[in-house]
């Protein structure tokens, strides 16, 4: 029988639950997808620790890919055909039904795990470079490039023809010249080092961790404080006049909505990779939500039904 997790309440990782459900029919302008990996994100969570309890148990997960097995009237798919969805509610799970607007056809250079990845964080950093008016010929200051916002950031960066910093320890820093950027370290004297490493200056700057350091760093190598944007330090965007965006803002969602075929083409072109560091089977999602929480697991995790 199908299985899929779900919040029983508002919080964090213990009010999750893996139960049994029926999968609904696919309606008019709808696809079942049978679930081949569902990507593993933050936002997941994020999500989970608020709201009415009266809108729980609510079903987690944005994002999946798979292979379609029912069609609604209406759709364009076929029986068979391999997609990825995004953004979708419910996604850990070993199948779903979704409106078909939110389904692509899968790249065919991605693993269903890389699919599965793609179009949650490549959607945040298309907007968070599109925010802030990144453009050829400009160096942009990244924290946390070596995050998966910000590999994503750093190819999108480079397809723009822009030059990244990237801020990433030590150990990541292979991550961040793989994909095109100058890392630097993060730490006491950051600041000096991103003037160093961008000598011409820094036209915007993209916070992808939310630290104090990265918000003051940008700020101080930054004239425009319109062209600074934050992804995790909202509380910082009204006071220092800073941008702050979230998928759950209207503006944020519409454009984000709009990018997906985009983002998917370019995967397709095998412009945009997905870099995978592990994969859990569905039952151990608390497992990979540890990781995800906690750790820098060196790129983005997978559940596999």
């Amino acid at each position: 029988m199908p299985q899929r997790w779900v919040a029983t309440a508002p919080g964090g990782p213990q009010v999750l639950a893996l139960e049994k459900y029926d999968v609904p029919p696919p309606g008019p302008g709808e696809v079942t997808i049978e679930v081949r990996a569902a990507g593993v994100n933050p936002a997941d969570i994020k999500h989970i620790g608020r709201g009415d309890p009266a809108d729980f148990p609510m079903p987690v997960g944005y994002e999946v890919a798979g292979v379609v097995t029912a069609l609604g009237p209406g759709t364009a798919f076929s029986i068979g055909d391999e997609v990825v969805a995004y953004r979708v509610t419910g996604g850990w799970a070993t199948a779903l039904t979704v409106p078909a607007a939110d389904v692509f056809s899968k790249p065919a250079r991605l693993s269903f795990e890389a699919a599965a990845n793609l179009l949650l964080v490549g959607a945040t950093a298309s907007e968070m470079l599109d925010v802030t008016g990144v453009a050829a010929g400009d160096t942009i200051l990244v924290h946390a490039a070596s995050g998966a916002v910000g590999v994503s950031v750093l190819q999108q960066a480079a397809l723009l023809g822009a030059q990244v910093v990237g801020t990433a320890s030590e150990r990541n820093f292979d991550v961040v010249r793989r994909y095109g950027g100058i890392p630097v370290a993060y730490g006491d004297g950051l600041e000096q080092r991103v003037r160093d490493a961008a000598p011409d200056g820094v036209a915007a700057a993209l916070d992808c961790i939310g630290t104090d350091e990265a918000v003051d760093v940008s700020l101080a190598v930054v004239a425009e404080r319109s062209r600074i944007v934050t992804i995790a330090a909202g509380h910082r965007a009204e006071p220092d006049g800073i941008r702050h965006i979230a998928g759950a803002k209207p503006a944020s969602k519409a454009y984000r909505d709009r990018i997906r075929p985009h983002l998917v083409a370019l995967a397709a072109a095998g412009q945009l990779d997905v870099p995978v560091a592990r994969t859990y089977p569905l039952a151990d999602a608390l497992d990979a939500v540890e990781v995800v929480l906690g750790q820098h697991p060196g790129g983005k995790l997978a559940l596999i039904p």
